[in-house]
């Protein structure tokens, strides 16, 4: 006998429907799984006979053959173990019930029982049919979708009573919801710093990727963990992206479900290439960048990142788009993000300060060589951040709290939408002479730093898009001015690895 069971597998974010043929014949007693099938999978048939015997049902001891259709799509983790089982019940004849409509996802345990499996918001998108029958522990992210009767079940011994109509579907309580992550940090705890802190609110309005650099104990890892709390929610297109790429990944979703507001992600400097481009051998997992995308990838100390591991940023922070391609099948991963980063100016972090720097020459040059000119020339703003003043430290006024910069933030924003982009830093420079034309002045400003070599063209066009993202704090409509382009160049400072390394 033969039975169809529509079932789905996750390829990075994105769900693939799957249909699991099943057939049951004489012969010799055998279990197998083509259709391009992972250790994971093949692994299935010792769960689903556990499963089916600890359910008070009957192991077929005849030749078993499972097809995950189509044949020509890779298939990983064990999200099929459960459609599998239904398959061979049914196809064994323990069970007659249509399965038309109906599509299964979950893992199952040697006790019967379903367990969670991780992308269900992909997964349950991408399932053929009107009914979900999912985990309980995966039901609140498959009403994410809105398109699917979700049933969630709690055993295998569930859905086959469900199945011959011995017993309805149960109606289980989901589990407590993840509590929500705490606020960000205030920006008004960040004393001094008059100039970092008007570099985060033009990186949160527009969008402007932000490189700080200063010694040890400044303030740069303050100002970068409070940028999140600036940026405005995200959209439902927005969100559905983030939730999708989260829950692929695993991570708990919070209270309301979606991820509604922009994510924050800070890797350590010891993270792997896969760890933060994404990929892997067999699943494709999003990696750190597409974790944060729509919302902050910090990366603290910079410098001390593998060289090869940040020279992999440069095209998706110009394309907002991840692709990992393997020999048989290429992933595309979101990376919209707005990149922070930190970094000393030297491995001891005293260079500037005549007679401070414990760094030998050898050193210096090992640290320089860690960032690439063309990775540098991808930060639309780079800062000094130097030790706050004792006045500051001991009893000075407090700045703006993260509030009042967030209302400005998002009057920058909205002035973007109306040019047809959520923030200035995606402007394309086809239309920088429309949204963005210069004065006299300004265009005489911006010809002599071009003429001393100092601005690349990528350089030209991100002072433009800065410019304008002052004028859309300051409500300023018409040509950018010379003063709104020299703030734009003095905020993209020269900070080659060469200036910031002299000691």
């Amino acid at each position: 006998m033969l039975a169809n069971v529509s079932t789905a597998t996750i390829m990075g974010i994105d769900g693939r429907p799957i249909t699991v043929e099943v057939h049951v014949s004489n012969g010799l007693p055998g279990f197998t799984v083509v259709g391009l099938p992972d250790a994971s999978c093949r692994e299935a048939r010792d769960r689903v006979r556990s499963a089916l015997l600890s359910s008070r049902l009957t192991w077929p001891h005849q030749r078993i053959t499972v097809n995950l259709a189509p044949s020509g799509t890779r298939k990983g983790g064990s999200g099929l173990d459960l459609a599998i089982a239904v398959g061979v019940v049914v196809a064994s004849g323990q069970v007659e019930a249509s399965l038309e409509g109906q599509g299964f996802l979950g893992e199952l345990g040697l006790d019967g029982s379903v367990r969670s499996v991780a992308g269900a918001v992909s997964l349950v998108g991408a399932l053929v049919g009107d009914v979900a029958v999912v985990p309980v522990g995966s039901a609140r992210e498959a009403q994410l979708v809105g398109r699917h009767t979700v049933r969630p079940v709690a055993s295998l011994r569930e859905v086959v009573d469900a199945l011959r109509g011995d017993a309805p579907w149960p109606d289980h309580a989901l589990p407590p919801p993840a509590p929500d992550p705490p606020p960000p940090p205030d920006l008004s705890d960040v004393r001094g710093q008059a100039v970092a802190r008007r570099a985060v609110e033009l990186a949160a309005a527009g969008g402007h990727h932000l490189l700080l650099v200063g010694p040890p104990g400044a303030g740069k890892t303050m100002l970068a963990r409070r940028l999140p709390g600036l940026l405005p929610d995200l959209d439902h297109s927005e969100a559905m992206q983030a939730t999708r790429v989260q829950s692929a990944a695993g991570v708990a979703l919070p209270a309301g479900g979606l991820m509604r507001r922009p994510p924050f992600r800070a890797p350590h400097h010891s993270a792997s290439l896969v760890s933060l481009v994404g990929g892997g051998t067999g699943t494709m997992r999003p990696g750190e960048i597409s974790l944060a995308s729509g919302g902050v990838l910090f990366m603290d100390e910079m410098a001390e990142f593998a060289p090869t591991v940040l020279d992999a940023l440069r095209q998706p922070l110009e394309e907002g788009v991840m692709r990992v391609s393997r020999a048989r099948f290429t992933v595309s991963f979101p990376a919209r993000v707005l990149l922070v980063a930190a970094m000393n100016p030297c491995s001891c972090g005293e260079a500037g300060r005549p007679g401070a720097c414990q760094c030998t020459e050898q050193a210096r040059a090992r640290y320089r060589r860690r960032l690439s000119g063309p990775l540098l020339d991808r930060f639309d703003l780079r800062v000094d951040v130097l030790r706050p003043e004792v006045s500051d430290l001991l009893g000075g006024p407090t700045g703006e709290c993260t509030a009042a910069v967030a209302r400005r933030v998002a009057a920058a924003r909205e002035r973007a939408a109306s040019r047809g982009v959520r923030c200035n830093g995606v402007l394309p420079p086809e239309l920088l002479e429309a949204h963005a034309p210069l004065t006299h002045d300004a265009t005489g400003l911006l010809h002599t730093v071009l003429t001393r070599g100092t601005l690349s063209a990528r350089g030209l066009a991100a002072v433009r898009r800065v410019s304008l993202t002052i004028a859309d704090l300051e409500g300023h409509d018409g040509p950018l001015t010379a003063a709104q382009v020299g703030t734009a160049l003095a905020l993209r400072a020269d900070l080659s690895p060469a200036r910031l390394l002299a000691a």
